[in-house]
C-alpha cells in the first residue's frame, strides 16, 4: 500500500499535468500466489475499487459535485482491463454476464461509457474515444483469448465469447475506418507467441493478427502488461493461417507450444526472450550497407563521382554505378520481403512491466504526434507538454501514460505480391474476413510517421533496494572496492548477504521515479520513432547477437571478463564508448629478413582484423544486452546476464 500510494502522489506531482489519458492494463489485486493467505471475491472487489479511488483521487475533477454522470468526474479518460489476477479463481473467466462483468461495471462507472455498459456485462471489453471523433481506445478482454482459461475455448466457434469480441472488434474497426478515426488496442495478456510459447488460444492469435494486418490502416499501436518483463513482440502475418481459425479445436500438442503465464521466473523468461532473439535472427536482411551498430542507422556508401578522365577513373565510375545498381536490386528484394516500404508484412505489441513489481515498479509515458490535431485538443493542450527537447523533428507531441497494474468479403488481400505467392484458392472460412485496406489509402500510424503515430516512449522505475536503504556494508566491506556501488544493490553481486534489518531506515530522499531509459537517445535502441520499420531494424539488431565463444575466440579471461562488462553496462548516453582499440603494439621481428618481417605484419594485419570484427561485434551485440537487462528492469548484473544469455 505504501508503494501504491507513493506511486500516485509521485504521478500526482510529475505526470499529472503532462499527459492525456491514462491506459491501465489491468491486475490490480493481490496475485493467487499464497495457499495460506487465500484470497476472497471480496478482497479482489476492493482491491480494484481502492485502486479505481486512487485514480480518481489524482485526476478526478474538484468542481464536479453536483454532476450525475460518473463518466463526466474525470480531467482526463482513463481505460481500464482486466487481468487475471482481478477475478476469483484466477486465470478462470466465464462467459457473460457473470459476476465479475456485473462487478466491474459498477467498479469502472467513471471508465465504461454510459452506452457502452450493457455491452460490457456481456463480456466486458469496451471503448473509449479519448480525443473526440480521432482516436480510440479499445480495451479487450484479453481472458477470452488467454490459453490458461478452461472457462472458454477459443476463438473458433461462434457461441465462444473470445469469437463475439473478434466480431465486435472487427465491426467497431471497420467503424472507425469509415470515420477516419484510429485506434489503440489495449489489453493484460499479450499474444505472445514463439515456436515453444504461447499465451493466446492459437485460433485466437490467429484471428488477431489477421484483423491487425486488415486493419493496419486503423490501428495506431497496441499496449498490454501481464508478463512482467519489459520487451516487444513482433506479428508475421505470413503466420497467419486460415485453416487454425476455423477449426472447431487448436489444442497445444497440435501446435507443440506450451503455455506462458505472467507469474513466471527469471528462467523461464529468460528462455522466452532467447525465443524472441532466435525468431528475430530469421528476420529478412537489409542489403549490405554501412550501419552504425550502435544507433542502427544505416548510412548509405557513398558512391564516387569523378571529374576526370582518365581510365582509371572511367572503370572506377563503371564500378560504382554497378554496385550502386546491384545494392537497389538488394533493396527491392529486401522491401518485398518485409512487405514494403513501411514493413507492413507485420504488426507489433508493446508490453511493460509492472508497478507492483516482481522486478522495480515501473511506469512509461508515450509521446505520439499530433500535427493536425492542436484545434480538437482544445486551450487545455497549451498547458500540456509541446515539442519536447527530445522530440525531434518540430513534431507536436502528447502523452498518454500507461499503467500495467457482417460483410461478404472472404479472401484475403489480394495485392501483386499476394497473388504470386498464392496457392490454389482456400475454402470459405466460417466467419468474415475484413477488407484490406483501399489501394488509395495510405499506410497506417503504426507504420508511416504522420498524426497519431507514436514516436517514442520514456520508460520510469523506483530502485526500492535504494529508496528502502535495504543493503548496508560491514566495516571490512567499506573499504573494499568491489562493494563501491552497493547502493545498486543486486541478487547476483551480494548473493547470499541479508538485508540491513538492524536499524533499517530508509533514505531521507523523497520517493520517486527515474528514467531508466527513452527510445530515442539512450544510445542503443536509438528508434527515431515506434513505426515498424523501426521496430524490424531494432529485432535485427538483437537477432544478429553471436555468442561468447563465436565472439571472443582465444581471447585472455581478462579481456573476455572487460569485453562483457561494457557490452552489458553501455547502454545509455548520447554515444556509446568505443569497446576496444587495438593500441597497434605488435612489433616486427628483429631479424632483417625480409620474409620473416613480411609474415610477422600479415600476422600482426591478421589479429587486428580478428580483433576489428570482435569489437564490431560486440557492438552489435549491446542491442541484445540492453533487450535483457530491461526485459528485467535492472535487476540483473553483468555477470548474471552473461552467464545467463551470453552464450550461444
Amino acid at each position: 500500500m505504501a508503494l501504491i500510494n507513493q506511486t500516485f502522489a509521485w504521478i500526482e506531482k510529475e505526470l499529472k499535468d503532462s499527459i492525456d489519458f491514462v491506459i491501465w492494463t489491468g491486475d490490480s489485486a493481490r496475485h493467487d500466489n499464497d495457499e495460506a493467505i487465500p484470497r476472497s471475491t471480496e478482497q479482489v472487489t476492493r482491491l480494484n475499487q481502492l485502486l479505481v479511488d486512487k485514480v480518481v483521487e489524482v485526476f478526478g475533477k474538484q468542481d464536479n459535485t453536483n454532476d450525475t454522470d460518473p463518466t463526466n468526474d474525470l480531467i482526463i479518460p482513463v481505460v481500464p482491463t482486466f487481468g487475471n489476477n482481478d477475478i476469483l479463481p484466477h486465470n478462470i473467466f466465464s462467459a457473460g454476464p457473470n459476476v465479475w462483468t456485473r462487478r466491474y461495471a459498477s467498479i469502472w462507472k467513471q471508465f465504461i461509457p454510459e452506452e457502452q455498459r450493457h455491452q460490457f456485462e456481456q463480456g466486458g471489453w469496451f471503448s473509449v474515444e479519448v480525443i473526440p471523433k480521432k482516436l480510440a481506445v479499445f480495451s479487450l478482454n484479453t481472458l477470452y483469448f488467454f490459453d490458461s482459461n478452461s472457462a472458454v475455448d477459443g476463438c473458433s466457434r461462434k457461441s465462444e465469447p473470445g469469437y463475439r469480441q473478434m466480431e465486435w472488434l472487427r465491426i467497431q474497426l471497420q467503424f472507425l475506418r469509415e470515420r477516419r478515426m484510429k485506434a489503440f488496442l489495449i489489453g493484460h495478456v499479450p499474444p505472445a507467441r514463439t515456436e515453444s510459447k504461447q499465451a493466446w488460444d492459437e485460433s485466437c492469435w490467429q484471428k488477431y493478427t489477421l484483423w491487425m494486418r486488415q486493419y493496419r490502416d486503423v490501428v495506431a499501436g497496441t499496449m498490454y502488461g501481464h508478463m512482467n518483463i519489459d520487451h516487444f513482440i513482433i506479428q508475421d502475418f505470413e503466420d497467419i493461417k486460415m485453416r487454425k481459425m476455423g477449426l472447431r479445436d487448436v489444442t497445444d500438442s497440435e501446435d507443440g507450444r506450451t503455455s506462458v503465464d505472467g507469474n513466471v521466473s527469471t528462467r523461464v523468461a529468460g528462455s522466452y526472450l532467447i525465443d524472441l532473439r532466435d525468431e528475430w535472427a530469421k528476420l529478412p536482411k537489409p542489403p549490405s550497407s554501412k550501419r552504425s551498430t550502435l544507433t542502427g542507422a544505416i548510412v548509405e556508401d557513398s558512391v564516387s563521382r569523378s571529374g576526370g578522365a582518365s581510365r582509371k577513373d572511367k572503370q572506377s565510375t563503371t564500378t560504382s554505378k554497378g554496385r550502386k545498381k546491384s545494392r537497389e536490386k538488394q533493396r527491392r528484394k529486401f522491401l518485398e520481403k518485409i512487405g514494403g516500404e513501411w514493413g507492413e508484412r507485420f504488426s507489433l505489441s508493446h508490453v511493460s512491466p509492472s508497478v507492483v513489481p516482481n522486478y522495480f515498479p515501473t511506469l512509461r509515458v508515450y509521446e505520439y504526434n499530433v500535427t493536425g490535431l492542436e484545434d480538437t485538443l482544445g486551450d487545455a493542450s497549451e498547458d500540456r507538454q509541446y515539442g519536447l527537447s527530445n522530440a525531434g523533428n518540430d513534431i507536436p507531441v502528447r502523452q498518454p501514460m500507461q499503467i500495467s497494474m457482417d460483410g461478404d468479403s472472404v479472401d484475403l488481400e489480394t495485392d501483386a505480391n499476394t497473388q504470386a505467392r498464392r496457392k490454389p484458392k482456400p475454402k470459405k472460412p466460417r466467419f468474415v474476413v475484413p477488407d484490406a485496406p483501399s489501394k488509395s489509402s495510405p499506410p497506417g500510424p503504426a507504420y508511416s510517421l504522420q498524426t497519431l503515430s507514436l514516436l517514442g516512449f520514456t520508460q520510469y522505475y523506483a530502485n526500492l533496494t535504494h529508496i528502502n536503504n535495504d543493503f548496508t556494508l560491514s566495516q571490512a566491506e567499506a573499504g573494499d572496492e568491489r562493494y563501491a556501488d552497493a547502493e545498486k544493490w543486486k541478487e547476483g553481486k551480494h548473493r547470499g548477504k541479508r538485508p540491513n534489518d538492524k536499524d533499517h531506515k530508509p533514505r531521507p530522499k523523497a520517493f520517486e521515479y527515474e528514467v531508466e531509459y527513452h527510445t530515442r537517445n539512450d544510445g542503443v535502441y536509438c528508434l527515431k520513432d515506434l513505426t515498424m520499420r523501426s521496430y524490424i531494424d531494432l529485432a535485427q539488431r538483437i537477432g544478429s547477437f553471436k555468442g561468447e565463444k563465436a565472439v571472443r575466440g582465444q581471447d585472455s579471461d581478462e579481456e573476455t571478463e572487460s569485453a562483457g562488462e561494457d557490452e552489458v553496462e553501455s547502454d545509455s548516453g548520447d554515444k556509446a564508448a568505443t569497446l576496444r582499440r587495438d593500441n597497434g603494439d605488435n612489433e616486427g621481428n628483429d631479424d632483417d629478413d625480409d620474409s620473416s618481417y613480411l609474415t610477422t605484419h600479415k600476422e600482426s594485419d591478421r589479429r587486428k582484423k580478428g580483433k576489428k570484427h570482435k569489437s564490431k561485434q560486440r557492438e552489435i551485440n549491446k542491442a541484445w544486452y540492453a533487450f535483457v537487462k530491461r526485459a528485467f528492469v535492472g535487476t540483473l548484473g553483468p555477470d548474471e546476464i552473461r552467464e545467463q544469455f551470453g552464450r550461444e
